[in-house]
């Protein structure tokens, strides 16, 4: 009996993590997306002589759009349309937060990069986005689209 309770509990671990690595695949095709039309936006608006914070403000803002339809619909949450009212408001909500924190760092970064170590604004993006990418991915999955409350580690 002990026996079956430890390979039903390594099945659904495995499941987890099966389930897990899925969400990562998809989450980094949206973010490719995402990037897309961030680097796209950022680029356009640095070519057109805009100041690089405000342009990665706006570009992030044209990248966040796209990734909390993209991922509320396909990566963490195909049942998230018939959550009630308020746990869709609450996840918009924690959803603004995150992207908002993550946004500073990003713009710290860019700045550090930039005008501390003399980085071009574009080289900057890159490297910051490598950094942001992950950070993004374990806050999303963990508090901004977890279905009740933060996850713990085998979630």
């Amino acid at each position: 009996m002990l026996i079956g309770l430890k390979n039903m509990s390594k099945a659904v671990s495995n499941q987890a993590s099966k389930g897990s690595i899925a969400q990562f695949i998809m989450f980094n095709i949206v973010g490719l997306l995402n990037t897309f039309i961030d680097f796209l936006m950022f680029t356009i608006l640095i070519w057109f002589g805009a100041y690089y914070l405000l342009a990665q403000v706006i570009a992030y803002g044209a990248g966040m759009i796209n990734s909390f339809v993209l991922n509320s619909r396909y990566t963490f949450g195909k049942k998230e349309n018939e959550a009630p009212r308020p746990q869709q408001l609450n996840r918009s909500m924690r959803f603004i937060v995150w992207n908002g924190m993550l946004l500073g760092v990003t713009l710290l970064l860019l700045m550090a990069f930039n005008e501390w170590w003399g980085l071009n604004e574009v080289v900057s993006k890159l490297i910051v986005t490598v950094v942001t990418v992950v950070l993004n991915f374990y806050g999303s999955k963990k508090w901004v689209f977890a279905a009740k409350g933060p996850q713990t580690e085998s979630s």
